[in-house]
C-alpha cells in the first residue's frame, strides 16, 4: 500500500458542493498514468472542510474509479467518533488504508496523541499511515513518540514533512513493516535518493506524468527543473497554488476551495500562470 507514488488529488467543489464529475476527471489521469496509489482527501484534499458523509460519499466515488489503483484516504478529525465513524466507512468502502495526523483545536500532549492512536489502530484492520503534520496540527511528533506510535498494530507507514539528519538509526528504531514516506513536493527528490519509500505528491494528483518522472529519476535534476514551482509551494502553500492551477486549466471550477480558503488570485496567479507555460507539466 504505501510504496512509490502517492498521488493527493484536490476534492472540487462547485459552489460549496462536492463536484463528482470534476472530481472523477482528476482521477481519470491519475489511475491512467499507474500512479502507486491514491490518496483521498488529504490535506489538499481538504478534509478537515467536510463533513462525515460528505467524506463517505467522496471515498466510495474515489474506491469506484480508481479501478485497481489502491485508495488510502485521511480519517483525521477532532473527535474520537467521527474518526471511527469515518475509519469504518472507509474501510466499509473498500479502503486499502487509511492516514491519520493528530487533528485537535487545543494543542495535545504527547500522551494524548499516543492514545489517540492507540486507540484507533486496535479498531481497523487496514494499515495505517502517520501524518507529522506540525504546520497544521500545531503538533510536532518527537522521535521517541513516533517510534512508540509506529510500533501499535496496523501501522504501515510514516509520513514526514522532514529529511531526518540520521535516516539508517530512524529506520532501525522503526517496525520492519512500516515505509517511511515524505511530504513537501519539493524535497520529495532528495528525500527519495536518500532512501524513502514513498512519496506522498500534491503534484501528482493534478500532473502524474510529471511526478512519476521525478519519482524514478536516479538523479533530482527532474525535481530542480521544478525549482519555480515549488518557490510558489512554500510562499504560498502547495493547495493554493494546485487549486488556482487546476481552476486555470478548466478541469475544475472556480472557486474549487472551501470558504474562506482561496487558490491564487492577482499577481500570485500571474505568476504561477507563467511558470506552468514555461513548464509544460503533464
Amino acid at each position: 500500500m504505501f510504496h512509490g507514488l502517492s498521488a493527493f488529488p484536490l476534492t472540487p467543489l462547485r459552489e460549496g458542493k462536492f463536484d463528482e464529475q470534476a472530481f472523477v476527471q482528476l482521477l481519470r489521469p491519475l489511475v491512467d498514468a499507474g500512479v502507486d496509489s491514491l490518496g483521498i482527501l488529504g490535506s489538499t484534499g481538504s478534509y478537515a472542510y467536510l463533513t462525515p458523509e460528505e467524506r463517505t460519499h467522496i471515498t466510495r466515488c474515489a474506491v469506484v474509479h480508481a479501478g485497481t489503483i489502491p485508495v488510502s484516504v485521511s480519517i483525521g478529525a477532532l473527535r474520537l467518533d467521527d474518526i471511527l465513524r469515518l475509519a469504518d466507512d472507509a474501510q466499509s468502502a473498500g479502503v486499502r488504508g487509511v492516514l491519520l495526523a493528530p487533528v485537535s483545536y487545543q494543542r495535545l500532549t504527547a500522551e494524548e496523541v499516543f492514545s489517540l492512536y492507540e486507540t484507533v489502530t486496535h479498531r481497523i484492520s487496514v494499515p495505517l499511515c502517520i501524518y507529522d503534520n506540525p504546520a497544521t496540527t500545531g503538533f510536532t511528533f518527537s522521535d521517541e513518540l513516533l517510534y512508540a506510535v509506529a510500533a501499535l498494530p496496523n501501522v504501515n507507514s510514516v509520513k514526514l514533512g522532514r529529511i531526518p539528519d540520521d535516516i539508517a538509526h530512524m529506520r532501525a528504531q522503526l517496525p520492519e513493516n512500516v515505509t517511511l514516506g515524505i511530504s513537501g513536493d519539493w524535497r520529495a527528490a532528495s528525500a527519495l535518493q536518500a532512501g524513502f519509500d514513498v512519496w506522498y505528491s500534491v503534484i501528482a494528483g493534478l500532473y502524474p506524468q510529471t511526478a512519476l518522472a521525478i519519482a524514478r529519476a536516479k538523479d533530482t535534476a527532474p525535481s530542480d527543473r521544478l525549482a519555480p514551482l515549488w518557490a510558489l509551494f512554500r510562499q504560498y502553500g502547495s493547495l493554493r497554488v494546485m487549486a488556482a492551477a487546476a481552476e486555470m486549466s478548466g478541469k475544475v471550477a472556480a472557486p474549487a476551495l472551501p470558504f474562506p480558503l482561496a487558490s491564487l488570485s492577482g499577481k500570485p496567479r500571474e505568476t504561477l500562470a507563467a511558470v506552468l507555460a514555461e513548464l509544460a507539466l503533464a
